[in-house]
């Protein structure tokens, strides 16, 4: 017989499996020998205690042969020639996860990506953090596996209602992750493994006849009787399909203008913008694990902060124990910084984005630029944080002390920037009502992180591109745009998800709908 059972094991024997069947018999009160193998469903890290422990819940097998987990099945058919076919702009997450459904629907994906291929960016990025050049169309947002790639590869998602999550992670296991994200509470495959495993979700989408293109930039949209007919590109290519979507990510302001200047409706949405706060990776240890040192079976600590200041939002964003600071930005004179980690998550450093929401009230100095307001103020933050670096993408920083106090820092503790980081008066890169909000924050944090505030924690400016500034419409039920009625705006650039794994539920779910508008 099989029965479920919830087991709270310490560190060491929640990663022995001998120690687990053992302790599930225990609790059950059985010989270890019924105990015949177990299926683990989900393993949680409970902290609250002085003795941190793994919560674990099991699948037993008692009294019976012990049938290993079976990984599901997936269907790429090759596609025939008569197939319907789909233009899909952007291949991140939303793009390529639809390109997969597509196949399985019988339709022909044509995904075409202002980028490079995902081993190629590789370079553009080496170049731009040794020299501070910056490839406009390949960078840590644009190319192939889009701003995901290079941003730490977390897959935990609140959007359990928007899709099957079970069904993403499996594809990523398909495809060469690791399988404990399908039962670790917090799933995260690494920056260093997520190139081959996009790699492999293109050559699948190649092999069943769909077409992915690099280094095709969408400049122009053909439309008729409120249909997109074809599209445009930057080299002088038209191309035609039955259907389009539109996902290219939440950093494509050129198309955010594009859909404005065709008076295709696009909204202003709220978003979030902070800073990067870097700590020592042993110091969040000791504050989140009781401990002098951190245990080996523990993996580096996280945390996640909130905290309402004059009823506005402030919270942590993408916290990437044992990892880097990393330039995400797009445009030469623009400074963001984003964060990594890799699969390990070894680097000595950790850090979070501390973010403020930005709200249409807080526009008013960008109302003459319509539904791209958000876009602007994002944008005249960036350029003041490239400013105040002094060039070369070089950061503006401060201690976190100095920051709450108003002084500039006289020395700044090591950080994984790679470009490096310079001493900067930040409140005169942040609008006040962020600057003032992160102050009360911080110390807010404090009282709740022990340790937390302190001269260890850096401050780096600017963390802007959290979601994305502008909404594309889409009809009462969610799928195609009101006005172009066979263009689906779909991710983070379109503003209806946050992440891989909601990103990637978003152009899965609208695939079936490509065909069946009215």
């Amino acid at each position: 017989m099989k029965k479920l059972l919830q087991l709270k094991l310490s560190p060491a024997s929640s990663f022995n499996e001998e120690e687990i069947r053992l302790g599930a018999a225990q609790a059950l009160g059985y010989i270890p020998n019924q105990v015949t193998g177990f299926h683990l469903i989900k393993r949680s890290l409970d902290a609250r205690s002085r003795e941190p422990a793994f919560l674990l819940s099991l699948e037993l097998f008692i009294d019976e042969p012990f049938v290993r987990r079976q990984r599901t099945i997936f269907n790429f058919p090759d596609l025939p020639k008569s197939a319907k076919t789909a233009l899909i702009v952007g291949a991140g997450p939303a793009g390529l996860f639809a390109a997969l459904k597509c196949i399985e629907s019988g339709i022909k994906p044509i995904v075409i990506e202002r980028g490079k291929q995902v081993r190629e960016r590789r370079r553009d990025l080496a170049i731009l953090n040794r020299e501070g050049i910056i490839n406009p169309e390949s960078n840590y947002c644009f190319g192939e596996g889009g701003a995901g790639t290079y941003s730490d590869g977390k897959l935990y998602t609140r959007s359990i209602k928007r899709g099957n999550v079970n069904r993403i992670l499996n594809l990523l296991v398909k495809f060469g992750a690791d399988e404990s994200i399908l039962y670790d509470a917090h799933p995260h495959v690494g920056t260093n493994k997520l190139p081959d495993i996009i790699s492999a979700i293109r050559k699948q989408i190649q092999d069943s006849g769909g077409e992915v293109h690099f280094e095709k930039k969408l400049t122009g949209l053909q439309i008729q009787d409120n249909r997109l007919q074809s599209i445009s590109t930057a080299d002088g290519d038209r191309i035609l399909a039955d259907a389009f979507m539109l996902a290219t990510g939440h950093s494509a302001r050129d198309i955010f203008c594009l859909l404005h200047i065709n008076n295709i409706a696009i909204q202003a949405k709220p978003f979030a913008l902070g800073v990067r706060v870097e700590h020592p990776q042993e110091l969040v240890d000791r504050i989140q694990y009781h401990c002098s040192s951190r245990n080996s079976f523990l993996p580096p600590a996280s945390y996640s902060l909130v905290e309402q200041v004059a009823g506005r939002g402030v919270f942590s964003f993408c916290m990437c124990p044992g990892g880097i600071i990393a330039i995400a930005s797009t445009n030469p004179g623009e400074l963001v910084v984003n964060g990594w980690s890799p699969s390990k998550r070894n680097n000595p450093f950790a850090n979070s984005g501390i973010v403020v929401s930005v709200e249409s009230k807080d526009l008013s100095a960008f109302s003459n630029r319509g539904p791209l307001a958000a876009m602007y103020f994002q944008e005249s933050v960036e350029q003041k944080a490239f400013a105040a670096g002094g060039g070369l993408f070089v950061a503006p920083a401060a201690r976190m002390t100095d920051f709450v106090e108003g002084r500039l820092s006289a020395t700044l503790p090591a950080c994984s920037y790679i470009p490096g980081i310079r001493a900067a008066q930040l409140d005169e890169v942040l609008p006040p009502f962020i600057h003032d909000a992160l102050k009360d924050a911080f110390l807010h944090f404090g009282k709740k992180m022990k340790g937390y505030f302190t001269e260890e924690a850096l401050v780096v400016a600017t963390e802007s591109r959290t979601s994305s500034p502008v909404r594309i419409p889409r009809d009462p039920n969610g799928y195609f745009h009101p006005q172009v009625r066979n263009l689906f705006p779909a991710g983070e650039g379109a503003g209806y998800a946050g992440g891989i794994v909601s990103a990637a539920m978003d152009g899965e779910n609208l695939i079936p709908h490509l065909f069946s508008v009215p």
